[in-house]
């Protein structure tokens, strides 16, 4: 069930298409924006929601390595897209960000699948803001830009939080949004390692900073709707300060882009482990065809189906995107970790497939719904 202001899931499927790139644009001294054309006969394949992402695929030393990135461009006409730009942040030991920032040419050709994701804004009438961190804002410069550029009766406050100045991905494009609608659109950058002569004090953007900065710059109770992006601290802290600060649940909508080994918070749901059977049979239903198949000792049920349909959709196998993301028919499950399904997409009967284990003899998946 979509959240207020929040577009409904569309069907999602496993299937690569090849994308060829046209450019490759240094951002920051470790991040960079990659830009991927998109023919004619694939443009209805990539329509996209403001805030959605893309899962990409590339073979190295023989194995299979897959990463989601955000869309950082405005949504498309209704025809959809000509092409598509993600920003990617280089990640210390990360084998396609260190790919992407030092070997990504033009002309190379990527694999990627059609978008996903449900950290989507529907412009409409209204306020709505975003706290973010670092590479947090490539959706929200997505879901900013087409809000403010479709819809004249909405206003955006963005609150950034960033190293350092040199440090900040697409600074000229937020800057631009600025200068185009200076009364609609409120912009406010904190730094964590640089000193600044003007605007709030430099500081992490945590839990009590929040709780203080926010109120003295709008009015935090009537926004209609808060985007939270970024790593899993800092938005787990913005949503304790919004809730302090008497903001519904169902105003905060998160994605997070990642998730420390330190990151305890995501207790596991469902039964205990020592409820699992013996043995369990796993029913999935996949771009309309269904089938059954056992799943093995150990096995999450995102791992049984894709032995049987490697078309299912998945991308980090960690919790964090999303992208396995799956309707619970029928059976018991109990997930291990969950950082990207909120509250009433769970109490709503979806679970993230990559996480989820069999508690029942028998469970069924939809991933068409």
């Amino acid at each position: 069930m979509a959240a207020e202001g929040v577009a409904a899931p569309v069907p999602r499927h496993g299937a690569f298409h090849p994308l060829r790139v046209i450019a490759v644009d240094r951002l920051t001294d470790d991040s960079v924006a990659v830009t991927l054309q998109v023919p004619p006969t694939l443009r209805e394949t990539f329509r996209f929601s403001p805030g959605q992402h893309i899962a990409v695929r590339r073979f190295a030393d023989g194995a299979q390595i897959r990463r989601t990135y955000s869309i950082c461009t405005p949504a498309p006409a209704p025809e959809g897209p000509s092409a598509l730009r993600v920003g990617v942040r280089l990640v210390e030991g990360g084998e396609f960000s260190t790919y992407a920032l030092k070997e990504l040419t033009v002309g190379e050709v990527m694999e990627v699948m059609a978008p996903a994701g449900r950290f989507v804004l529907d412009p409409r009438p209204g306020h709505f803001a975003a706290v973010v961190g670092g590479s947090g804002i490539t959706p929200v410069l997505s879901i900013a830009s087409t809000l403010l550029a479709r819809e004249p009766e909405a206003r955006f406050s963005l609150i950034r939080g960033d190293r350092t100045t040199a440090s900040t991905m697409f600074l000229e494009e937020v800057a631009d949004l600025k200068d185009r609608w200076p009364g609609r659109f409120q912009l406010v950058s904190v730094l964590s390692r640089e000193e600044r002569q003007a605007g709030p004090v430099s500081g992490r953007l945590d839990e009590e900073r929040l709780t203080g900065l926010l109120p003295a710059l709008l009015p935090v109770e009537s926004v209609d709707g808060w985007f939270l992006c970024g790593p899993y601290g800092m938005v787990r802290g913005a949503e304790r300060a919004l809730r302090t600060l008497g903001v519904a649940r169902r105003r905060i909508h998160q994605e997070i882009f990642h998730v420390d080994a330190g990151d305890s918070e995501a207790v596991p749901t469902g039964p205990s482990p020592t409820a699992a059977p013996s043995r369990s049979m796993v029913t999935a239903t996949l771009d309309g065809r269904s089938g059954t198949w056992p799943v093995r000792e150990g096995e999450s049920l995102l791992e049984a189906v894709e032995r049987n349909r490697p078309d299912a959709p998945y991308a980090c196998k960690g919790g964090v995107c999303g992208t396995c993301r799956a309707f619970l028919v029928s059976g018991e499950v109990r997930m291990d970790r969950n950082f990207a399904l909120e509250p009433d997409e769970v109490a709503a009967g979806y679970v993230l497939s990559c996480q989820s284990r069999p508690v029942d003899e028998r469970v069924e998946l939809d991933f068409d719904r």
